[in-house]
C-alpha cells in the first residue's frame, strides 16, 4: 500500500511541478542570483562538492530558508567540535537561505542546494553526498528523500519539530503516505509535550521522541556578527538620536500599508516618531514602497543610503529595509516592535528576536506557527497580541506614552528568552546518542568552558 501512495505522490508532484514551474522560476529570478547553484537543485553537484566529501564521513543538515538557517547555524556550531573527523554539509532551498549560510558559517562547512524531491534527483544527491546521518530542521517531510535514506539505513533526525493545526490535519489525512515516514525517524526533538504527543499520533516511535525545548530561544541569543551603525544611518536621513523608533519586521503583503497608515495618524500625536519597515522578503520592497507611498508616506530605501547621504530633518517619513540579514540590528534600536505575517497574513513570524533584545513586542491574531512562544510572551507580559489594525494603533500609542511600561515589557520578554535556553545542547546530545552506536565515528568530549577565577 505504501508503494501505491508513493506512486500517487510522484504523479501529483511531477504534475504540480510542471504546472507551477513558470511561477517557481519567476520566484527564483526575483530573488536574484538564481543561476549560482541552480543545477544542484537537480543533483548536479560539481567537482568541488564531490572532492570535498570524498573519503569523508558526512553529516547532512537541511534548513529550508532563512529562519531555519538561523537554527541550523547553532546546531552546526555545537556539533562541529564534537565531530572533528566528520564533514558537515548543510543544504537550503532558497537563495536567501544560501546567502545567510554563507554569511554565518565558515568556508569549510560545505553549503549546497537541496534537491527537488523526485526519485532520480534524490538518489543522485544522496549518492554524491553519502551521509552517515541527516538532520532536518523543523517540518521538512519529503517522501522520496526520506524513503531513499531508509532504504540505505541512514538515520534521520527531525529537530525543533513543530506542527501547526493545519499541517497536523494534513498529515492525518494522508496518513497512508506519511505515517511510515514518521515511524522511521531515529530521533525527533520537539519544542513541547503538545507537539510530542501529536508526532506520536502521526506514527513517530515513542522512544524516538524527545522534548528538548525550542531552538529559537537559543537562536535569539546568537551573537550578531554584522556591524551596522543604525543611529548613524538614521541620522543621515535627518532622524535625530532622541526620536522614538517603531520597527515593523517581517511584514507581508498588505501589512506595510496598514502599518504606514497607523504611523501617519500616530505621528500627529507623537511628532518625534519614525517608522522602519522590514519586509519578510526583500524582493517585495518595490511593491511595499508603492503601498506605503499610496497612503502619503515619503519612503527611503535602505540600499540607497551611501556615505554621502545626508538629508534635512523631516525629509523622510519611513525607512524601508530592502536588504537581508539586518532585521535584528534594527530591532536593537526600536522603542516598539511589531512582528508581521500576523495581521493580514496567517502564521506569524518569530517574536523571540526582539524579545531577546528586551524590546516590547506586538503581533496580530495570526501566530499559528509560533503559538506556544507567543502565548508564553503574552502571559508573562512581554508581548501584546492585537485583534486588528485598530487595536494595533491603540497599543502602539499607549506604549509610546508610557516609557516605564515599554521597559517593563522588554524586561519580561527578555526573561522569557533567558529562562528557556538550552535546547541546542539537548538536541545535539540526542543526535550524538545515536551516532555513538557507530564504531567508525569519533565523538569528542564537550569543550570545556573556562570560568574566570575569583582572584583574577
Amino acid at each position: 500500500m505504501e508503494a501505491v501512495w508513493h506512486w500517487i505522490y510522484n504523479l501529483l508532484f511531477f504534475t504540480g511541478f510542471v504546472l507551477s514551474s513558470p511561477w517557481y522560476f519567476l520566484k527564483l529570478w526575483r530573488r536574484g542570483n538564481w543561476r549560482r547553484g541552480f543545477g544542484q537543485r537537480f543533483a548536479r553537484y560539481g567537482g568541488q562538492v564531490r572532492h570535498a566529501v570524498t573519503n569523508r564521513q558526512v553529516v547532512w543538515l537541511h534548513a529550508v530558508s532563512v529562519g531555519e538557517v538561523n537554527l541550523c547555524t547553532q546546531i552546526i556550531r555545537a556539533l562541529e567540535p564534537r565531530l572533528p573527523n566528520v564533514k558537515l554539509v548543510v543544504s537550503t532551498t532558497t537563495t536567501t537561505g544560501m546567502g545567510e549560510l554563507e554569511k554565518r558559517l565558515p568556508s569549510h562547512i560545505l553549503k549546497v542546494y537541496y534537491p527537488i524531491d523526485f526519485p532520480k534527483y534524490v538518489r543522485k544527491a544522496i549518492a554524491v553526498l553519502h551521509p552517515v546521518a541527516v538532520v532536518l530542521v523543523e517540518a521538512e517531510i519529503w517522501p522520496n528523500f526520506l524513503s531513499r535514506l531508509h532504504r540505505l539505513n541512514i538515520p534521520v533526525f527531525l529537530v525543533n519539530a513543530r506542527l501547526s493545526a493545519r499541517s497536523y490535519r494534513g498529515y492525518r489525512l494522508l496518513s497512508g503516505l506519511f505515517r511510515p515516514l514518521f515511524a522511521r525517524f531515529a530521533g525527533v526533538g520537539c519544542q513541547n509535550e503538545e507537539d510530542a504527543e501529536k508526532l506520536r499520533r502521526l506514527g513517530c516511535r515513542p522512544e524516538a521522541v524527545h522534548v528538548v525545548g525550542n531552538l529559537k530561544f537559543d537562536a535569539a541569543q546568537l551573537e550578531e556578527r554584522k556591524v551596522l551603525d543604525v543611529p548613524g544611518m538614521l541620522n543621515q536621513l535627518g532622524v535625530p538620536p532622541n526620536r522614538k523608533i517603531w520597527v515593523a519586521g517581517s511584514t507581508h503583503p498588505g501589512e506595510e500599508k496598514v502599518v504606514t497608515e497607523i504611523y501617519l495618524r500616530l505621528r500627529k500625536q507623537f511628532p518625534d516618531l519614525f517608522l522602519v519597515v522590514v519586509p519578510r522578503h526583500f524582493e517585495r520592497a518595490r511593491e511595499a514602497m508603492e503601498d506605503m507611498m499610496a497612503v502619503g508616506a515619503r519612503v527611503f530605501f535602505r540600499n540607497q543610503i551611501t556615505a554621502n547621504t545626508q538629508l534635512a530633518p523631516g525629509s523622510v517619513d519611513c525607512l524601508l529595509v530592502n536588504t537581508t540579514g539586518e532585521l535584528r540590528l534594527f530591532y536593537a534600536h526600536a522603542d516598539v516592535v511589531f512582528v508581521g505575517k500576523s495581521l493580514e497574513a496567517e502564521g506569524g513570524q518569530n517574536p523571540l528576536e526582539p524579545a531577546a533584545l528586551a524590546r516590547p513586542v506586538l503581533f496580530g491574531p495570526h501566530m499559528e506557527n509560533f503559538d506556544a512562544v507567543s502565548r508564553m510572551l503574552v502571559q508573562r507580559g512581554g508581548a501584546l497580541q492585537v485583534a486588528n489594525a485598530g487595536e494595533l494603533e491603540e497599543a502602539v500609542g499607549q506604549l509610546l506614552k508610557d516609557e516605564s511600561r515599554r521597559l517593563e515589557m522588554g524586561r519580561q520578554a527578555y526573561r522569557v528568552v533567558q529562562e528557556n535556553l538550552g535546547a541546542v545542547d539537548r538536541t545535539v546530545e540526542m543526535i550524538l546518542a545515536q551516532l555513538r552506536q557507530r564504531e567508525d565515528i569519533y565523538i569528542a568530549d564537550p569543550p570545556v568552558v573556562e570560568t574566570p577565577s575569583k582572584h583574577a
